[in-house]
Formats: structure tokens, C-alpha cells, sequence
């Protein structure tokens, strides 16, 4: 029997959806008829992400929102139902590392800020638990529906310095693993709770911290493509066909699980 990716007329809804990976799967799943709901901090990030679908002539609508504020999401949550109805899809690629809870070249572990510990925590974490809790009712009370969270390639091994970042993406494949556990049990079949976890990806915020400003490698950066047997870094599209087939009813059987997506990194031991 031919696999069903079919997910024309879903609703989805995407944290960090004005962000590049968030935008790009945004478009991504609109181009497939997935109705989409863009959140993001302001309206202007997520209107940015918003006016490209449509300029594609796809659907979608956006909202500032905080992801750390439970009120500000069970709000939104509730104009989504009163526009579509439902939530068959929540991608939870809000989160972000910000310098104190990253330990420069200079410092030792005992210069963390543990303020910005917190902060790097709650994002990554706290971030994803409450839409997940929030949108995850929703479609525990449709039977259906799919979760995909964000982690990293910083949870299985030590990428050295960022410190904060790593711990709160090992929480998350924790509760991801969790939530999987919980919704199957006491709530059916038809709920799955996964996560990605990328590679490397040169965005906004590690740029420079990968790339000089001739695009050369920098020395981080050289050490990343030494350990990824494709020998490059990924390109955010490239993360779109796994977290389509996720959403998809040809993984209803998929749940708990975590998938690289990182050309081989963490399968390759450096020799």
C-alpha cells in the first residue's frame, strides 16, 4: 500500500515560525496545503513569514506571542479554533543561546552566568513544554495530531562551550520522550510526540561563529565539517521531507523518537 504524505487542509501551528528554519518550513508545508499559524515574538516577524506564504498563494496567519507565557499562548490557541477549528500540527522551533550561558575561548565552566543560564533554559525548555501542554489538549481532545520539537547534535556528545544551550535540549528530548509516552497511553494512537535534531545549519546567530567574513571556515567551523562526513553544513530546506513525513500518516506508528538530520555527524567518530 502506497505510504499517505498527503496534509492538504492541516492546520499548523509554528513557534519561532519568523525565524529562517521556521520560515522555511513554514513555506515549505503551506506549498503542501497545510494551513498555517505562524507565532513569533512580534507581529512584524511573523507577518514577514505570513506575507511570503501568501505571496505563493498559500494560507496562513500570524500572531506575536510569547512561548515562556501561558496565558499569551492559551489566547492565541483559542483565535486558531475559532478560525479553523483545529490543530492537527505544532513545530516548536522557538529557542536560541545568548552569550553569558556560553562559555567564551578565554573562560572555564566557572564563568557561566547562571542568570543566563536560566534564560537559555526557559527558552529551550519551558519554550517548548507550555505550547506543547497548550495545543497538545487540543489534539488530545481530536485524537489526533503531531508534535515535533527542535533538539541538537550538542545532546549526544560534548560540542564544547555552549554550555547552557546543550543542557536545555537534553531536557527536551527527555520530555519529548515523555509526552510521547504519556499521550499514547492515556489518550490513543492517534497523538505523536517526536523531535529533530539538526546539524549544523549557518543561520543569524551562528554566522560568525562558523563562517569568516570571506566565507571561509572559521576554526570552529573547520572542526564541525572535519566530523560531518558530507563535509558541508546543512541547508534549512533540507530539514523540510523529515519533519513533512513526521506530520504524515506514514509515520503513525513513529513516536518518542528523535531524528538526526546532520550528514552523518553522529554516526562518525572523527578517525
Amino acid at each position: 500500500m502506497k505510504p499517505n504524505f498527503d496534509l492538504k487542509n492541516k492546520v499548523a501551528v509554528i513557534t519561532g515560525g519568523g525565524g529562517a528554519l521556521g520560515g522555511c518550513i513554514a513555506q515549505s508545508l503551506s506549498q503542501s496545503g497545510v494551513k498555517i499559524v505562524i507565532l513569533d515574538l512580534t507581529q512584524e516577524s511573523a507577518q514577514k513569514t505570513v506575507d511570503n506564504i501568501k505571496k505563493d498563494g498559500g494560507t496562513a496567519i500570524g500572531f506575536a506571542g510569547n512561548v515562556l507565557s501561558e496565558k499569551s499562548i492559551g489566547a492565541i490557541s483559542k483565535e486558531i479554533i475559532k478560525r479553523w477549528g483545529r490543530v492537527d500540527i505544532l513545530l516548536n522551533a522557538a529557542g536560541g543561546n545568548i552569550p553569558g550561558a556560553t562559555i567564551a575561548v578565554d573562560q572555564t565552566i566557572f564563568d557561566l552566568s547562571m542568570d543566563d543560564f536560566k534564560i537559555v533554559t526557559e527558552l529551550n525548555l519551558n519554550g517548548s513544554v507550555i505550547p506543547s501542554l497548550i495545543f497538545g489538549k487540543i489534539m488530545a481532545d481530536q485524537e489526533s495530531g503531531s508534535i515535533i520539537n527542535y533538539s541538537s547534535m550538542s545532546v549526544d556528545r560534548v560540542i564544547t562551550r555552549v554550555v547552557g544551550y546543550s543542557a536545555s535540549k537534553a531536557g527536551i528530548e527527555n520530555f519529548t520522550r515523555s509526552m510521547a509516552v504519556e499521550m499514547a497511553l492515556k489518550f490513543g494512537p492517534g497523538v505523536r510526540v517526536n523531535a529533530i535534531a539538526p546539524g549544523f545549519f549557518v543561520g543569524n546567530q551562528n554566522r560568525r561563529l562558523l563562517l569568516n567574513e570571506d566565507g571561509s571556515y572559521t576554526e570552529r567551523g573547520d572542526t564541525i565539517i572535519r566530523n560531518t562526513p558530507m563535509k558541508r553544513f546543512g541547508e534549512a530546506q533540507e530539514l523540510n521531507g523529515a519533519i513533512h513525513f513526521l506530520c504524515s500518516d506514514a509515520a503513525k506508528f513513529i513516536t518518542g523518537v528523535v531524528l538526526p538530520i546532520d550528514g552523518g555527524f553522529s554516526a562518525f567518530s572523527g578517525v
